[in-house]
C-alpha cells in the first residue's frame, strides 16, 4: 500500500509560461536604449512609473482593503524630498530617491495613526484630506519656489551624467528597476504567509479575524510599505520632470484618479491587473488624446462598461474563465504517493 502526502505548490503551467514571457520582456525593455528613440524612452518610463504607483496602489485598496484617494500625498512628498535633498543639502539626484523611501514610510506612521480611527468612506475622505494638508505645507516652503514651484539645478541635472542622453538612458533604467524591485517586493510578500493573510484579509476580513489574523497590524504595515514605495516613484517621476510644484505633485487627477482607473479595469486585487491596466490607459491615452474633452468621456465609458461587463477587471475575467495565472502566487494541494506506506 502507499501512503498519500500532500505538497503546497505555487506555480502551474500558465504561470512557468507567465515568468519566462516576463524575463523575455524584461531583457527587450532593458535593451530599449540600443532600439527605441528618446520619445520611446521617455514614454516607456512613465509607463514603468504608473506600474509602480497603480501596484502599490492594488496592495493597498486590493489586498488590504483600504481605499485611499490620497496616494498623491506620497507622490508629492516623494518629489519635495528630493528637490530638498538636491538644493539645499547638495545630495546626489539618485541617492535622494533612495532617502525618500525611507522618510515617506516614517511620515506614513503617524499618518496612519491618525486616519486609521476612520472608516470607509470617511477613510477614503481622510487620505485626501491629509494630501490637501502635505500641499499646503509644500506652498509655504520658500526655498523651493513655495506656491509656483522650483526646477531642479542645472548642476544637479549634469551631475548624473554628461549628456542628455545618458541622463535619459539613465532614469530610463532606473525607472525600470524601481518599477521590477516594486513588482518583486510585492510578489516576495504574497508568497509569503504574511501575503496569505493578506489574501484572506481580500476575500473576507472578518474571516480572516476571526482566525486569528491581527487585520489591523497587517494593514499598518502595508500602509507604510506603500508610503515607502510611493515616496520614491514620486521622487523619480519629478526628477524625470526637473521641475515641481504643489498643484503638480499632489495632483489627484494625476496620481490618484488614473491610478484607481488602471487598477480597476485591469483587475483590483490581482498583481497582474495593474500591469494590463496601465497598458490599456495608455493605449487609450495615446489614441484618444487628441480629442480634448471627449478623451475624458471615453475613458470613464470605458471605465463603466468594464465595470459592468467584468466586475474583476479586465485580467480577472482572462483568470476565471480559463485559470490562467502570469506569476505564481495561488497555492494548491498536490497529491503526491510515497512506496512503503500502509493505508
Amino acid at each position: 500500500m502507499s501512503q498519500a502526502n500532500y505538497q503546497v505548490e505555487h506555480a502551474t503551467t500558465s504561470s512557468r509560461v507567465g515568468v519566462a514571457l516576463i524575463a523575455l520582456a524584461l531583457l527587450v525593455l532593458a535593451l530599449a536604449p540600443l532600439w527605441a528613440d528618446r520619445a520611446t524612452l521617455r514614454l516607456l518610463a512613465e509607463i514603468f512609473t504608473f506600474v509602480a504607483l497603480a501596484s502599490l496602489w492594488n496592495l493597498l485598496a486590493g489586498y488590504a482593503g483600504l481605499v485611499s484617494v490620497g496616494q498623491q500625498a506620497f507622490v508629492g512628498l516623494g518629489g519635495y524630498l528630493l528637490f530638498a535633498l538636491v538644493i539645499v543639502a547638495g545630495v546626489h539626484p539618485l541617492v535622494a530617491i533612495l532617502i525618500a523611501g525611507p522618510i515617506g514610510a516614517l511620515v506614513a506612521v503617524p499618518v496612519a495613526a491618525l486616519i486609521f480611527r476612520l472608516r470607509g468612506a470617511y477613510f477614503a475622505i481622510g487620505t485626501w484630506v491629509v494630501a490637501e494638508v502635505f500641499r499646503l505645507l509644500a506652498s509655504q516652503v520658500s526655498v523651493l519656489g513655495g506656491g509656483s514651484g522650483i526646477s531642479l539645478p542645472a548642476a544637479a541635472v549634469i551631475a548624473m551624467a554628461p549628456s542628455r542622453t545618458a541622463r535619459e538612458f539613465e532614469t530610463y533604467w532606473l525607472a525600470l528597476a524601481l518599477t521590477v524591485a516594486v513588482l518583486g517586493a510585492i510578489v516576495a510578500l504574497l508568497r509569503s504567509r504574511h501575503g496569505l493573510a493578506l489574501t484572506a484579509i481580500r476575500d473576507n476580513e472578518l474571516a480572516a479575524q476571526s482566525n486569528g489574523i491581527d487585520v489591523k497590524r497587517i494593514k499598518f504595515a502595508v500602509y507604510v510599505l506603500t508610503g515607502f514605495g510611493t515616496a520614491m516613484i514620486g521622487a523619480l517621476i519629478f526628477l524625470m520632470k526637473l521641475r515641481i510644484s504643489p498643484d503638480t505633485a499632489f495632483s489627484v487627477n494625476d496620481w490618484t484618479a488614473y491610478v484607481i482607473f488602471i487598477t480597476v479595469i485591469g483587475g483590483i486585487g490581482r498583481v497582474e491587473g495593474p500591469i494590463v491596466g496601465t497598458v490599456v490607459f495608455f493605449f487609450l491615452r495615446q489614441t484618444l488624446a487628441d480629442l480634448g474633452s471627449l478623451y475624458l468621456l471615453m475613458m470613464g465609458a470605458v471605465a463603466i462598461v468594464v465595470m459592468l461587463w467584468a466586475p474583476k477587471g479586465l485580467w480577472g475575467l482572462i483568470a476565471e474563465r480559463f485559470g490562467w495565472q502570469a506569476l505564481p502566487l495561488q497555492r494548491r494541494l498536490v497529491l503526491q504517493r510515497e512506496p512503503g506506506g500502509r493505508s
